[in-house]
């Protein structure tokens, strides 16, 4: 596995420089595609020279690393926890109602359309599978990923009331993701006969209460305990290695108690960047924050390189690829309903200006999350065809809308009071 992980650095380090150099175009974006670009070379080459076996090499370093593992169990806490670090807390304390309803209610709507879309569609393309399974697609895909659109507000100097609005409805809605991922999975399992009962409404119901609540809950004492920690002591280096601690041990801790570690993390993050004035001094508080930015931009890196060269395990049949080109309009039409009802509906004396449904759209990227959850589908009858039409969603969401959504920020960013 360290070979393997060597490798991925390299040629990770290898994409983002030629993307930095050559290309003008956000890091993430560029890498995923120089990534995608090169798998598809090497098959390619494999179907030319096939005695080579350079696609079999490819493959058996990506089912190494494992991607599931690498993204879930891995560096999901360290993104989470410095995605929410980076922000202003108080700026998301301020809008909490609209970024827990977006997150909450929003993610549960966009679940149901997916789900219901895609049942409908992999009917139609002759691909029929339960309804249970089409839904668990909706929960796996409808997360999104802050990365590269935040990269974007940065730079077109987005007031930091409508970022923070961005980055913590996609940061909370990973996490909620997540629990239903593992509700509906607990039920398409029972399907599957894997279970020895079949899960009720009342048992789905606890599993998310306890997934969501509790891990909300863990957060914020896990947050009060780093805080309590660094304010006692004065030393960068040890202040640093306290927050990773909080991370990777407190992830670890989530899992065993069975609260969800993705929400976990996100408060502990918001909650350390709420009281940072008081538990750092001002120059242990450069070293935490820069130490925390530079590991957030190094594991993206590797992700979405991750991400481009992992095609390489997406087999693909006729179907399966018409399946995908038509949920790649199903999903963007499910995150517009379920970001625009909310905000019409619940959220309408909140303030929010008149591009902010629009860049909540276009600017909901989908990334390694969707993947990873993919991945960690159970074997199945089913499980090739979600693969597929995840990476289709996910590969459209980032080369196409990562793209083009700049013009939109540029309009958000001029009809924005700062």
């Amino acid at each position: 596995m360290l070979n393997a992980f060597a490798v991925l650095l390299c040629l990770s380090a290898t994409l983002a420089w030629f993307t930095s150099r050559f290309l003008r175009i956000p890091t993430t974006v560029g890498v995923t595609l120089s990534a995608a670009v090169a798998a598809m070379l090497i098959v390619a080459v494999d179907s030319v020279v096939g005695s080579f076996g350079l696609r079999a090499q490819a493959e058996a370093l990506l089912l190494t690393l494992d991607f599931t593992t690498f993204v879930l169990n891995g560096i999901l806490s360290i993104l989470l926890f410095a995605g929410a670090l980076s922000l202003d807390a108080r700026l998301i304390v301020e809008q909490r109602a609209s970024i827990l309803t977006l997150a909450s209610v929003g993610t549960l709507v966009s679940t149901g359309l997916i789900g219901a879309g895609a049942y409908v569609v992999f009917q139609l393309v002759g691909l029929p599978m339960p309804f249970v399974w089409a839904l668990l697609f909706g929960a796996l895909i409808s997360p999104t990923d802050p990365v590269a659109v935040l990269d974007l507000l940065k730079r077109a100097k987005v007031p930091a009331r409508l970022e923070a609005l961005v980055a913590g409805e996609s940061l909370f809605n990973d996490g909620v993701g997540v629990v239903l991922y593992l509700v509906v999975g607990s039920v398409a399992g029972a399907a599957l006969g894997e279970h020895a009962a079949d899960p009720t409404l009342a048992g789905a119901v606890l599993l998310f209460v306890r997934e969501a609540i509790g891990g909300l809950a863990f957060g914020a004492a896990l947050g009060w305990l780093g805080y309590q920690a660094c304010r006692s002591i004065d030393g960068h280096a040890v202040e640093t290695l306290i927050t990773l601690a909080i991370v990777v041990g407190g992830y670890l801790c989530a899992d065993a108690l069975g609260v969800s570690g993705p929400l976990a993390m996100v408060v502990a993050g918001l909650a350390i960047s709420y009281w940072r004035e008081r538990a750092f001094d001002e120059a242990t508080r450069h070293h935490v924050e820069g130490f925390w930015e530079t590991l957030d931009q190094v594991l993206n890196i590797l992700l979405f390189a991750f991400i481009g060269f992992d095609v390489l395990l997406a087999p693909t049949t006729g179907p399966q690829l018409a399946a995908s080109a038509a949920l790649i309009g199903v999903a963007l039409a499910a995150r517009l309903v379920s970001v625009w009802l909310p905000m019409r509906v619940l959220l309408r004396d909140a303030g929010h200006g008149r591009y902010t449904v629009r860049l909540l759209t276009w600017g909901g990227l989908r990334g390694g999350i969707a993947i990873s959850l993919a991945l960690g589908l159970p074997m199945s009858p089913y499980r090739s065809t979600l693969v597929t039409a995840t990476y289709a969603v996910v590969l459209f969401s980032i080369a196409v809308q990562g793209l083009t959504v700049m013009p939109l920020v540029r309009k958000v960013a001029a009809a924005s009071p700062h």
